[in-house]
């Protein structure tokens, strides 16, 4: 039998009051999608690019599909101009967004102990790609997918 302390990596964490630029660059530089934030050695939240995605994109935009007029269309090239513009500065602002507006606080975790079987369920259960591994209340790894598959070889 193979448990998840065999298998788990050192996780890389990340702070409540990182931006969100930062998490994407670290998540860039590491080849990750996802990682712990903590408090100390206290895990208080998880972060993904879903969640990255989420605090980045608007949900109020309509689509319409009305056919525009003619006179709309003499006026496109200005009103794409300023949605462009507008689409830049919402980037540049949900760049700084902080973690803790985005991330994910109800954390489900394992314990070092749990075998691979078990943790492959609770990942296939509640639809997460990670799993934080947790001893007395201490972050003390990370599982993945990935971690998960390669212990099955």
């Amino acid at each position: 039998m193979i448990f998840v302390k065999n298998v788990m990596k050192t996780p890389i964490t990340l702070n409540k009051d990182d931006s969100i630029e930062k998490v994407i660059k670290l998540f860039r530089e590491k080849s990750i999608s996802g990682a712990p934030i903590v408090e100390g050695e206290r895990i208080v939240g998880i972060i993904s690019e879903s969640d990255i995605i989420k605090s980045i994109t608007s949900h109020d935009e309509r689509v319409s599909l009305v056919l525009p007029s003619p006179f709309d269309l003499i006026e496109l090239p200005l009103k794409t101009a300023l949605k462009v513009e507008q689409f830049m500065e919402d980037i540049d602002n949900a760049l700084k967004i902080e973690v803790w507006e985005a991330m994910t606080e109800k954390v489900i975790t394992i314990s070092p102990e749990t075998t691979i079987n078990k943790a492959a369920e609770t990942m296939v259960k509640n639809k997460i790609k990670r799993l934080p591994v947790v001893e007395n209340g201490k972050l003390v790894g990370i599982i993945t997918r990935g971690d998960l598959i390669e212990a099955m070889v």
